[in-house]
Parts: structure tokens; sequence; C-alpha cells
């Protein structure tokens, strides 16, 4: 896991804009037009419409998208009472997270009220402000109160997510791992480690999904809870066992099926959990230390099942998988409440996930194979991006079925397409290049690991997953800069090409240069030299397989690299030149740019390469490419040299593939505004069809491009530059790219890397 220091998170929360959210407004502002109808005189009129009916509110007013996470800080994550004000960051936390995963607006508020009669009045008179009321972080038995008083009074979802997010996502997970290992749930033992309010809620909700009262056995910081003890509060009575055999955790374990721990750390022991029944079953689910580690629990018992809050294991219990979308599906029908329809509704539609194909940009292009449901996986992952449209449908559904909607769906496609396309293309071409790169981690070359920003984003991938890292340079300085950094380079490589043990390396790369070029005046001796100089020596390593891909270009010349490259690698046989392509993430759409670095002022064969390159790239990203060719002119509106050779280009493409949508040349305006390029030039191959990809006429324009939309998009992520046309994984960086620029490419890399084996392996199958 990644090693988070007290110095880092301040700085996190403190530079830039302090905090982690904001409010921004969703309406034109600019003119005194706009500012008259977003507020007086123009206001009025939504406020007359609601107060003749409430509901209105949903129509008129951000109500509908807005969720209150509201807590008095007695409970705070593993920091226990340390008050409302203290506990603003996790709440401020939470808000990131319902936005991120759900689109879900949120103001967080900090009561600094303990008694629940009194904090439950000002929630109440708070309460129409908003959709939805989140309660987070207050302490047991309070909470049980405090949630359901408010259930009765307000006429909006409320949820405690402390109780009903863990039990929500552990039983979908028990629902699945005991199927995995064919187990009535109705039959099997269960002993619960702790009984705060997640211990309570998950297990009824165990109950509610078919397990028996008399089958579970709770246990507290005195032990069992047992029939006999007279120190037991209403919720814990409730589950009083009335066994007089066991009173240990250790008594209980004996012919258990499943243990569940909401407790602390370290409580549970290999012997124990060998006296478990077989095919056991366990969630740790303390945090960050589990109630037995993943590996002590594997050597105790080969056979069993386990998940934990972890992200470094399999199966991974955690609430992020649950509340945004479960709050986003009683959002979109007006829910007056969040029932036990809904919540087992959202327990069977993560559980039924993940028996799905897991998808990926790779799965749907190349067919490659990701997680499958097993012992290994049987909880979705966090990231999946269709837990969105599974769990809130789901859940929206249940509410209409229960009747506490207000608002009723009847075309539930474009319900879950509606919900696909909410948090933006960015997040979900991210979340995927992770999950698959992760799913496939390949051998990357850092070229130049001495640099602070490179070492980092090396460390960040291999704590993402996604790649093996291989460090090119001086491992005395990469081992002390590590060092100063705080950062781990456990289990990774690191390569010092100078040094005299590398020197037969350096000579069989050598050898093997020369004989490629030697028809191009190469000598040994030159190769040799070459071989001392780091992009050489890492090309070299993915041209001969020591490595599968390379990172480079931090502060290296592009002009330089390029050389290297050509003379290591190539290009494609089918291409006569290479390029590359930037990823425009921004929350109107994605975007496809290119050629962003390698070619100057590409002239027409230039250019047709560079847009059959790039369809073959947006294909990659599992995406349709609609091509514009960007001019300064509109078909023949000019005759200048630089618009005549995008019209000959695009003419070449026409023939080359009368099928694929792409036209030119033409403004940028009329490629990115359809309706205007429709009824101006009706004759396009791009009627009726948004633009996602544009070929730029030189250099100094595409990247000119890109870069402004990075200064000035607060919202846009760019990612590249993405090499296209190369006979290998060897990919560039921006002089100046952050450490998570760095690692985005290298998720790229990883799926290029693993994509190339898969067609080489394919072409070695048919050829044999």
């Amino acid at each position: 896991m990644v090693k988070i220091t007290k110095e880092a998170a301040l700085s996190y929360h403190e530079n830039g804009r302090p905090g982690k959210i904001e409010v921004r407004p969703t309406k034109a502002y600019r003119t005194q037009t706009d500012l008259s109808l977003a507020y007086s005189p123009g206001v009025a009129y939504p406020c007359l419409e609601i107060q003749e009916n409430p509901d209105a509110a949903y129509r008129y007013t951000d109500k509908g998208n807005l969720v209150a996470v509201i807590s008095n800080g007695t409970a705070v994550l593993g920091l226990g009472d340390i008050g409302a004000m203290s506990g603003k960051p996790v709440m401020e936390g939470k808000g990131l997270l319902f936005k991120i995963y759900g689109g879900i607006d949120v103001f967080d508020i900090e009561i600094a009220e303990k008694d629940p009669e009194k904090f439950c009045e000002a929630v109440e008179r708070i309460a129409p402000t908003f959709g939805g009321i989140n309660l987070e972080d207050i302490k047991a038995p309070e909470c049980f109160y405090i949630e359901e008083r408010l259930k009765r009074t307000l006429d909006i979802p409320v949820m405690h997510d402390d109780q009903h997010g863990t039990a929500i996502i552990s039983a979908a997970g028990l629902k699945n791992a005991l199927e995995v290992v064919g187990k009535d749930i109705s039959r099997v033992k269960i002993v619960v480690n702790g009984a705060g309010a997640a211990a309570i809620s998950c297990t009824k909700l165990y109950m509610a999904i078919g397990a028996q009262k008399e089958n579970i056995v709770m246990l507290d910081s005195k032990g069992v809870i047992s029939a006999d003890r007279t120190d037991l509060n209403e919720q814990k009575q409730f589950f009083a066992t009335s066994r007089t055999d066991i009173h240990t955790l250790e008594e209980a374990m004996v012919g258990a099926d499943v243990f569940v721990g909401l407790s602390k750390g370290n409580i549970l022991s290999k012997e124990m959990v060998k006296t478990m029944a077989k095919d056991p079953i366990i969630f740790a689910l303390a945090n960050p230390v589990p109630e037995i580690s993943y590996e002590d629990a594997m050597e105790a018992r080969p056979d069993v099942l386990m998940a934990t809050g972890r992200t470094d294991y399999p199966n991974q219990i955690n609430n992020v998988i649950g509340f945004p979308y479960i709050f986003r599906g009683a959002l979109d029908v007006h829910a007056r409440a969040i029932n036990e329809e809904m919540k087992l509704a959202a327990v069977y539609a993560i559980a039924d996930l993940a028996k799905q194909p897991v998808p990926d940009v790779v799965n749907d292009v190349y067919k490659v194979n990701n997680l499958t449901f097993g012992r290994d996986y049987f909880i979705p992952k966090p990231v999946d991006p269709r837990l969105i449209t599974e769990v809130s449908a789901a859940v929206a559904k249940a509410a209409i079925d229960s009747g506490v909607a207000r608002k009723t769906i009847d075309d539930w496609d474009e319900f879950k397409n509606s919900l696909s396309v909410l948090l933006g293309q960015e997040t979900r071409l991210t979340q995927k290049l992770y999950a698959t790169a992760a799913a496939h981690p390949q051998r990357v070359v850092f070229a130049e690991a001495v640099h602070p920003t490179m070492l980092k984003a090396a460390v960040q991938a291999k704590t993402e997953g996604i790649c093996h890292p291989i460090l090119l340079g001086n491992d005395e300085v990469i081992t002390k800069m590590a060092k100063s950094l705080d950062l781990s380079l456990d289990g990774i490589e690191i390569v010092n090409l100078r040094h005299p043990s590398e020197r037969e390396r350096r000579e069989r790369y050598a050898q093997i240069l020369t004989k490629k070029r030697e028809r191009e005046g190469y000598t040994f001796q030159e190769a040799n030299d070459k071989m001392f100089e780091r992009n050489y020596f890492g090309m070299m390593m993915v041209e001969t397989g020591d490595a599968d891909a390379f990172i480079t270009g931090l502060y290296t010349k592009y002009s330089n690299t390029i050389k290297v490259v050509n003379e290591v690698i190539g290009i494609r046989p089918e291409y006569q030149h290479f390029g590359a392509m930037h990823i425009i993430n921004s929350p109107k759409g994605m975007l496809y740019i290119a050629d962003t670095l390698v070619n100057e002022n590409p002239d027409t064969d230039t250019l047709v390469d560079i847009a059959k390159l790039a369809a073959t790239a947006v294909r990659f990203f599992n995406e349709k490419p609609v091509i514009s060719m960007i001019s300064h002119s509109n078909f023949g509106s000019s005759t200048s040299e630089g618009a005549e050779k995008v019209k000959n280009a695009a003419a070449r493409m026409h023939e080359l593939y009368p099928d694929l949508p792409i036209d030119g040349e033409m403004q940028l305006g009329f490629a990115l505004d359809r309706e205007l390029r429709d009824e101006q030039y009706p004759f396009t191959r791009l009627k009726g069809k948004d633009v996602n990809t544009l070929i730029f006429p030189n250099l100094t324009s595409a990247r000119s491009s890109y870069k402004m939309l990075q200064l000035l998009g607060a919202d846009t992520e760019i990612i590249g530059p993405i090499q296209m046309g190369l006979n290998k994984p060897i990919h560039f960086i921006d002089f100046g790219s952050s450490v998570r620029d760095i690692v985005n490419i290298v998720a790229v890399a990883t799926i290029d890397a693993y994509v190339d084996k898969i067609k080489t392996k394919i072409s070695s199958a048919s050829e044999s």
C-alpha cells in the first residue's frame, strides 16, 4: 500500500484551493439577462411554483441531486470522538466520493451537538434543502436512534452509511462467496466479531438474505453476547445466543463457516482459523490492519475465501461500491426514503455484477480475458464503470416498486444510458485503463529514473499494480533519492546501464543493433558507445524482450529521442511514418488529437499515415473514429499550400477507406459544431455525427490546441502523448508532466505491450 506521510496529506489538503470540494454555477451568468434570470426578478417565478407545489423543487433547483453529509464527529474513521470540526476533512472526502462516483453534489455539514434529540432537531430544520441525507461517523448506540427518528420524520432518503454501506457490500460478498463454495446461507454458522453500528446492521442484512438467527454468534469486547449477560443494550440483546458452551472467540470459531470481523486488527489467530469448517469464509474488515492478515489466513487454511477492507488484496469490501449508487438511484426517482427493499436490491445488483464478464478497453477490441467470478473475485472492483448503471437502476426500481418514489421511470435502457454518461468520459477512461493494465501488468522501463517525478511515477505505477517497473540509472543515486522522498523500492528492479556488470548486455545489444543497421554505416564500436545512453539501452531492452515497454522524455529532447527510436525500434511496416496522439477528457466529451509530437510540418502522405494511425488508436480505446482534418479553410475556400495538402489527404483517405467517417479540409469550429457543419456543408461524410478525432495540419497547431485546453480547462484532463505506429511499445512523455500524467501513459504502455503480445501469439499460432 502507498505510504501516506503527514506532510503529504497536509499538503494535499492545503495547496491550491484549500479543501477538496467546491460549488460551481451550472447556468449562464455572464450577461445582465443571465443574472436577472438567475436572481431578481426572474427567480421569483420558480419560488412561486414551489410554494404551490413543493415537489417542484426537484424541477427548478438542485434538490434532486444534492445530498447532505452530516456528522457530529463522535466516531470519525479510526480516530474516535474528535469533534465536529475536526471531522470536516472526512466529510469533504465523502463529498468528493459522491461526486466522482455518483455525480452527486454534496454539502458537508458538521453539527456540534452530541445530544441525539438536539442533533435530530438541527437536521430536521435544514432537511428541505436536500434530496437525501447521509449520516456519517456518529457513534453507537446514538446512531441507531438518530437514523430511526430521521427516517420517521423526514420525507427524503436517510442512511447512516457506517451501518448500511458495509452491510450491503459485505452481504453481496457473502452471498457470492457461499455460492462459490456451494453452501446454503440458511445453514451456515456465522461468527460476527464486533457489536457496533456496522456489525449490527451487517448481521441484520445477512438475516434478510437468508441467514438464520440461531446460527449466528456475535461477540463484543467482553466476549460472546449470550442471553445470560446483563450488560447488553437493546441492539445487542437481539443477537444474544442461548448457547452456554461458548464464551470466547476461540470457542466460537470451532466449526464456523463464516467469520465477519468488524472489530480490531490481529484478533483472529491462525489456530482459530484452522478450527473452522471446510472452505471457510473470512471477512476481516478492520482497517488498516485486518483481524487476520491475508497471508496468515491463507497459510492457515489454503481453502479459505477471504475479503478485507484493503485495496491490495482480492475482494475488497469498500463502501464506495454502494453509497454513491444507492443515493443516485434514490435521488433519480425523488424517493422519500431508502428502505429495506432498496438495500436488498443493491445487494443483489452488486452480487450479480461480479458474475458478469469484466469489461475493459482491451476486452472489447481484442477479446482479452480479465477477472472471472471465483475465490479471488466475488465482489466487483470499486472502479467498475457498470456499478452506476446496475446498482442505481436496481435501487431506483425497488423504490418505485415499494411505493417510496415520487417519480417513475418508463424507459430503463434510456435511464441506464443517462447514468453511463453522467460522470463523463474522464472517469470511465482512466478507470478502465488502470483496471486493464492492473489485470496484465508488464515490465516497463523508466529511462529517467534519477528524476524525482519519474521515480515517484514508477513507484506509484507499482503501487497501482499496473506494471513491474525497471528503473534505468545509477542505483546509488536512485536509492538515495527514494529514501529522501520516502519512497519504497521494494520489488522494483534497478538497472545501472553503466555498471561493469552490464558490460555483457551492452555488448550483446550493440551486436544486435549493428547487425540491424549495418547497411547504414553502423560499426560495433559506435553501437557499443551508444549503449551507455539510457534511451538506446532502454529501447534495446524492449527490442530484445528484456522488457515490454519503455517510457522516456521528461527532460530528453524529442528530436534526439525520435532519432533513437527510428534506429532501434523502427516503424511498423504498413506505415511510412509514426506519430503521437493526445486524448482530451472533458465534461463535454472526449477528443483525440494528432499529431502532437513527431511530424513538424507533415505533407499529404504523412497526413494520410497520421489519419490511419489515429483511426487505429481510437479503436484501441473502444471508440468508433469520426475524423475531421483541420485547416484554416473549408472545402476549397482557400487554395494555399497548407489547405491543399489537407484537402488531398482527406481525398486519399476517402479512396482508401470509403466507409470511414472522415472529411476535410475544415475549420475547427465547423468540425466541433455538428449543427452548423450539417447546415453549411450537408454533403460531408460527417453529416449527423459528432467528431471525436482531429488531425491537425502541423505540429504547432496540434500542440497549441491541447496545451491551451490543458491550461484553461479546470475539468479537463490530458492523456498523452500516446505513440502510434512503432514496432514496439515506446512511449514519450511531455516535459513538465506530473506524476499522474506519467502513470496514465504507463497504463497505456502496459496495455499496448500486452496487446502486442496477444497479437504476436495469434500471428504465431496462425503461421504454425
